[in-house]
């Protein structure tokens, strides 16, 4: 597996580098910002932090993360839509998204140098019209009221060295074990503004095989696409006052139909489009998200404070902690119907001469 399709990345964060005499003085690094793409050394060479190095990436990417001051918390944030996709019909707008994560660093033992970052996390689907976050939803496809059920992700752990990390293994499901491979970023600088993209592709057994959850999944595999897109203030970065840098972006993630929207083995899948962030205060997250998880999902306010085994996505949480929804015997398993396609196109598919 490529070093580019495994990154492994989160949504929500050097101590030795800012001891250095020559970084003691603070104070914003000037850059006329052209709009111009930067990716050789020198521009990725800071006062602070060398991001052309593995160690710069690994001090860059705990600050992001969460905060190499280890007693404190950061909060990731996600807000958009998530849309359908079939063969034949344009995309559909299906629900909106928000999500919390809360994140911190523990010291990480052994021979690598880095930490170990603790992260739990909480994803809600909204009404596209109202905003309000739903319980259940009416499936445009199926014209049938489904349970929702939330994204709720504790934990879901890794570590943050000079290397990359191994993607994640979902509890054995996903056995890839890619080389050991020097931390190296995909950095751009645009004057004062710094980029950052990282994404991973998986294709591992799902958690949820067809032949026990026939509603629920329609492929023996999950195959899933998380893309990152970070937007970051390089000086912040290379402030060795800062032990935590937030950050702005978007995440965008392709996977299977949801399986509590039960389309079963309907083709297609789903798209989420989200913008993302970072912040150090709790306070600046979407009020509406954090009173619903605060009366709902309370612990999922808090970082974790130890380190656990293993770390799941919310399809090896849904296959844990839900039941197969029921198929009446000897019916047929519900399948969205197939898009009506128009004359003109219908008579375009016929054999020539016939």
């Amino acid at each position: 597996m490529q070093r580019r399709n495994f990154l492994k990345t989160g949504l929500a964060a050097g101590a030795g580098l800012a001891a250095a005499p020559a970084l003691a003085q603070t104070g914003r690094e000037q850059g006329e910002d052209t709009g111009a793409p930067m990716k050789d050394d020198a521009s990725l060479r800071g006062r602070l932090l060398d991001l052309k190095t593995p160690q710069g990436n690994r001090e860059a990417w705990a600050r992001l993360l969460a905060n190499t001051d280890m007693t404190s918390t950061k909060y990731g944030w996600a807000q958009g839509i998530v849309q359908g996709i079939r063969p034949g019909e344009a995309n559909r707008d299906l629900v909106g998204f928000t999500m919390l994560s809360c994140a911190k660093l523990l010291p990480l033992e052994g021979e690598d140098e880095g930490y170990r970052k603790v992260l739990r996390e909480v994803g809600l689907y909204t009404d596209l019209a109202s905003g309000e976050i739903i319980e259940e939803w009416r499936n445009p496809y199926l014209d049938e009221t489904v349970k929702v059920v939330p994204i709720a992700n504790d934990p879901f752990n890794h570590t943050i060295t000079n290397f990359y990390p191994s993607p994640p293994s979902y509890g054995g499901l996903n056995r890839a074990a890619p080389p050991k491979i020097p931390l190296q970023f995909d950095w751009t600088r645009r004057g004062d503004r710094l980029n950052m993209m990282s994404h991973i592709n998986l294709f591992y057994p799902s958690a949820l095989q067809p032949n026990r959850w026939p509603r629920e999944s329609g492929q023996p595999f999950s195959q899933v696409t998380e893309m990152f897109l970070y937007q970051i203030d390089w000086n912040d970065m290379q402030d060795p006052k800062k032990t935590s840098v937030e950050y702005h972006g978007t995440w965008g993630r392709t996977t299977p139909w949801l399986p509590w929207m039960l389309m079963g083995p309907t083709p297609g899948h789903c798209q989420y489009h989200t913008f993302m962030g970072s912040v150090d205060d709790i306070n600046k997250i979407d009020r509406k998200t954090l009173d619903y998880i605060e009366k709902n999902y309370p612990k999922y306010l808090r970082a974790p404070d130890t380190w656990e085994e293993p770390s799941l996505s919310s399809l090896e949480w849904y296959a844990r902690e839900q039941q197969p929804a029921p198929v009446a015997e000897g019916q047929p398993i519900p399948r969205a119907p197939e898009p009506e396609l128009p004359a003109w196109f219908k008579a375009a598919q016929r054999p020539a001469g016939s």
